[in-house]
């Protein structure tokens, strides 16, 4: 028999702790189990994850949440990919689309393909066979279609959005359905003397507030798992050196386009969100390579609108925590760990510790084999994620300053060492179905970034090769005429807006 949690306590609120609660409201409300959620309105929240990817649509359904009313709410836009500039060389450009593209001809990636044709004349892009990009490319957007002879099947999407509106829309919706909110400054933590287990909060005004299971969403600071429960910090910065950042909002910009950008500088690199109602920008660089003013000044010289406030400036050191659950204690989002928003993870790394935290959740006798199942994805996860966008700095060919230097010259994780090589080979690509990034993610920004395979896969060259070469033809014409055919990104947005 068990002995259920009775009474859950989110520390911190912003947008892992207002997903955090919107989601145990849906699903952890029995009618007999309180959530709590503590923060302090003093207390500023970290806030510029404003970019995000497909998964995170999943997460609102999940969660009942209309389209057109997120839209409303939040500024969001759609996101179809990520556009980077001078990544691979100077004065080069390529888009990491999202979705699949064209079809696995007899059960082989597309790419394959690809690579083995791609000198024929009749062959673009790869980026070509991505429904996508014609999009990204024609400024234009539509809805996926359930059908999966349609060409708008493959067109996957995420949202940017304005993430202090997507906690307040979150918030109102988890107190709604029963989340109890308390102001208060958490000033100490008492511990049961058994178990080592948290017991309570204490708050500035003299409260306690008790429970069974605590979720830590306290930012960088990890108040619970990090400095209460000594949980040591994985530190990745010789992999990825970048610890400073700064954000500012700038006007809108038309038309609107519905892609991130992400553009390279000498000493990191810069990003451009399009909102509804402004643009998100920032940027990351090493400290160890610029001073805050250079960056301060590089980032202020670059925007494509002017700025609407001060440059805001955040510090940090990319990682995780070698454990994300310990006792009683769960972190989500920056009290877990941070990897630069190069591919827009932060978001979907806290609905991937909801999803896990939901599936594994434990009663008050907290299983070891749940906690360290739990454990092991959720590292998996960070580490998959690290790997992927350590790809990014160490595939380039510039040498124009000591950071590019630097990158490419470093030692990386074996684990992403052995991928490029078994690409560079013939273009495979080692994936397991519980990774992040899927097969086109890689080979997007592999071939992006100047990886081009050796070879290919030899099971291509038992398929008719005017065969396929007719219907890659094909796929990139019927791709580019659906988004020549779609309303302006903006327009699509407000004919949503509008419902």
């Amino acid at each position: 028999m068990t002995d259920p949690i009775r009474t859950i306590v989110i520390v911190g609120g912003g947008t892992a702790g207002w997903m955090a609660a919107a989601a145990a409201a849906r699903f952890l409300n029995d009618g007999q189990r309180r959530i709590l959620l503590v923060e302090s309105d003093a207390i500023g929240t970290v806030g510029v994850g404003e970019a995000t990817i497909p998964p995170i649509r999943d997460f609102n359904n999940m969660l009942g949440i209309d389209e057109a009313e997120f839209l409303r709410e939040t500024g969001a836009t759609f996101k179809l990919g990520i556009e980077f500039v001078d990544w691979g060389a100077l004065g080069e450009r390529y888009l990491h689309p999202f979705g699949d593209p064209g079809h696995n001809f007899e059960g082989i990636a597309f790419h394959q393909y690809w690579l083995k044709h791609r000198h024929d004349p009749r062959i673009g892009a790869f980026t070509d066979y991505f429904i996508t990009a014609a999009a990204v490319r024609h400024r234009g957007c539509a809805p996926q279609s359930g059908d999966p002879r349609s060409p708008l099947h493959q067109m996957a999407a995420a949202y940017h959005f304005d993430a202090a509106l997507y906690a307040s829309y979150l918030r109102r919706r988890a107190e709604a359905q029963g989340v109890e909110r308390i102001e208060g400054r958490i000033t100490g933590v008492a511990r049961d003397g058994g178990s080592g287990h948290v017991a309570a909060l204490r708050l500035a005004d003299g409260r306690d507030v008790a429970g069974d299971f605590f979720i830590d969403c306290s930012g960088f600071v990890s108040l619970l798992l990090g400095k209460e429960m000594g949980v040591a910090y994985r530190d990745w910065s010789r992999w990825l050196p970048c610890d400073r950042a700064f954000a500012v909002p700038s006007a809108r910009t038309d038309p609107l386009i519905p892609a991130t950008r992400a553009t390279a500088h000498g000493f990191g690199w810069q990003w451009r969100i399009p909102l509804q109602h402004r643009t998100g920008n920032g940027i990351v660089w090493s400290s160890a390579h610029a001073g805050d003013d250079e960056a301060r000044d590089t980032l202020l010289a670059n925007l494509d609108s002017e700025e609407l406030a001060e440059p805001r400036q955040l510090r940090f050191t990319a990682g995780v925590r070698e454990r994300l659950w310990e006792g009683n204690v769960v972190a989500l989002g920056l009290a877990g760990g941070f990897i630069e928003p190069l591919e827009s993870t932060s978001i979907h790394l806290i609905q991937t510790g909801i999803n896990k935290l939901f599936w594994l959740f434990p009663d008050r006798s907290f299983s070891a084999v749940e906690r360290d199942e739990y454990n092991r994805l959720m590292i998996d996860q960070y580490e998959y994620v690290r790997d992927f966008i350590i790809l990014h700095y160490k595939a380039t060919a510039r040498t124009d300053t000591s950071f590019w230097r630097d990158m490419a010259a470093m030692e990386i994780p074996d684990s992403l060492a052995q991928k490029i090589e078994l690409f560079r080979t013939k273009g495979r690509i080692r994936r397991f179905d519980h990774d992040l990034f899927g097969v086109a993610n890689w080979a997007a920004v592999m071939l992006g970034q100047n990886i081009v395979p050796d070879g290919y896969d030899p099971l291509v060259d038992a398929t008719d090769d005017d065969r396929i070469i007719a219907a890659m033809e094909r796929i990139a014409s019927v791709f580019d005429q659906q988004a020549r055919a779609m309303p302006p990104h903006a327009d699509y947005i407000a004919r949503l807006v509008a419902r």
